[in-house]
């Protein structure tokens, strides 16, 4: 029988642990590797993944090893996915600090150390600016950059003053979501808004083409909203790589409503942030914009409103000294022609009264030379006189009434024309001013069509406008 001897398996593991140790102890080394078969258990706060190298010609395999982060190693992955954006998780390709160990029961161990953010930053960002060079190379027609700045069809939309209807992209159980209902129904305006809601996953890659699905859902469904939100928040601030991705970054730049992105990033722009017609760092910033921009046009409203009665008012006023300046020449010119008439009427009295004296006389004159006759004709010639006296006597009485019937007639005629001239009276049968650049208009010759013009009847007074003109002599 063979002898040989033999030692105990804690002997081998012993001596194996005492080798590895004294090779690696007190060293860390920065290796660049993928990250594949990631659990995370939370309670613990432990991660335990592969750290693997892949063949750059076919993807293959060519290293692996089972590697732990905790304590420092856990921090520093946390800190990592807040500054970077990025979830650690699988497939993701990072620079990381390991230290080499050994233990007699798991074996050799790998552990994390430290993570270097700026190298994924870097990565991230590289891949960031490839989806948008393809953007704008793919799409001319609806992207194209500017400097710094990306111009697409979204971003070029004219919003519509006032903004009503409202759809949301967004988690349904976030707290980002939560924070813009409550912050858009809660307005101290008391403005109303109607919100409808089209729900998906807004977290990891591959729920890109959800995303793009609501979009078309909000266009298939015929809606005339006034704009689009896509809302993430709450919870861990990583993964938020699926504002970046191509797919995103295509829809939301050509979408036809203006889209308001607020997403919760607090670093860096987002594709979809750059491609949208307005981006906000929070939800809650997305109410607030939405709820200012009404505000804005309330406030203008308000502001013309009191413009239209400043004006009002002085036109009110201008055009009320006209018509008190008119009825006072009016009254004036009425007054002179009173007056006028009076003195005629007292001088054609004057004239009544010499003439009927005149004519007295005359008669006189006759009954003294027919007085001889008179005696010898006592009865005959008395009541022929009497007669003739009695005829003159009316003859002179009805050329006396006629004659201030006459001028009595004549000053009626005179006042029925100043009532006449009185626009108010004018007004009252129908007729009515026109005012055009704030003065009465006599013609149509300064007036052409568009112009606006102000019609002054006796109840109102209104504006309009000239839609066409058609000339009397043509």
């Amino acid at each position: 029988m063979h002898m040989f001897s033999s030692i105990k398996l804690s002997e081998l593991t012993g001596q194996i642990q005492q080798t590895l140790n004294n090779a690696f102890a007190s060293q860390t080394y920065w290796v660049v590797a993928d990250v594949t078969n990631h659990s995370f258990y939370s309670q613990k706060g432990y991660h335990y993944f592969d750290l693997v190298e892949k063949d750059v010609q076919g993807g293959g395999i060519v290293a692996k090893v089972s590697a732990v982060a905790w304590g420092t190693g856990a921090e520093r992955i946390r800190e990592f996915e807040i500054v970077t954006g990025q979830q650690f998780k699988n497939d993701i390709h990072v620079l990381v600090r390991v230290a080499v160990s050994f233990h007699q029961i798991h074996g050799l161990q790998i552990t994390l150390l430290d993570i270097d953010t700026n190298f994924t930053v870097g990565l991230l960002e590289q891949q960031k600016q490839a989806t948008l060079l393809r953007l704008v190379t793919t799409y001319p027609e609806f992207i194209r950059q500017s400097g710094n700045r990306y111009i697409t069809r979204n971003n070029q939309l004219q919003m519509n003053q006032v903004i009503q209807r409202i759809a949301v992209v967004s988690s349904g159980n976030s707290a980002g979501y939560q924070d813009f209902i409550h912050t858009i129904r809660n307005n101290h305006f008391g403005y109303s808004f109607q919100v409808d809601n089209y729900f998906t996953v807004v977290q990891g890659e591959a729920q890109a083409e959800l995303v793009q699905q609501r979009l078309i859902d909000i266009y298939n469904s015929g809606i005339a909203y006034d704009v689009v939100v896509i809302i993430r928040g709450g919870g861990a601030q990583t993964d938020f790589l699926l504002f970046d991705t191509f797919l995103v970054g295509r829809a939301v730049a050509r979408f036809p409503i203006p889209i308001i992105t607020g997403i919760g990033h607090q670093k860096n722009e987002t594709i979809a942030d750059l491609m949208a017609h307005t981006a906000v760092k929070t939800p809650t910033k997305a109410a607030e914009m939405i709820i200012a921009h009404n505000r804005m046009f309330e406030e203008k409203l308000t502001q013309l409103r009191q413009q239209i009665i400043i004006r009002s008012q002085q036109l009110f006023s201008r055009n009320l000294q006209v018509l008190s300046s008119l009825q006072g020449g009016i009254i004036n010119t009425t007054k002179d022609l009173i007056t006028a008439q009076k003195e005629n009427v007292v001088a054609h009295q004057h004239t009544i009264a010499q003439a009927a004296k005149g004519m007295l006389a005359n008669k006189k004159q006759d009954l003294s030379a027919v007085s001889g006759t008179l005696l010898l004709k006592p009865r005959m010639v008395v009541a022929k006189r009497q007669n003739d006296i009695a005829m003159t006597i009316a003859a002179l009485q009805s050329s006396g009434r006629l004659y201030f019937q006459r001028k009595n007639s004549q000053i009626a005629h005179y006042v029925s024309l100043c009532q006449l001239m009185d626009p108010a009276h004018i007004l009252k049968r129908g007729f009515a001013i026109i005012h055009h650049n704030g003065k009465i208009v006599g013609n149509a010759a300064s007036i052409s069509e568009g112009a606006g013009i102000e019609i002054q009847m006796s109840d109102a007074r209104m504006k309009a406008t000239i839609n066409s003109k058609t000339n009397e002599h043509e």
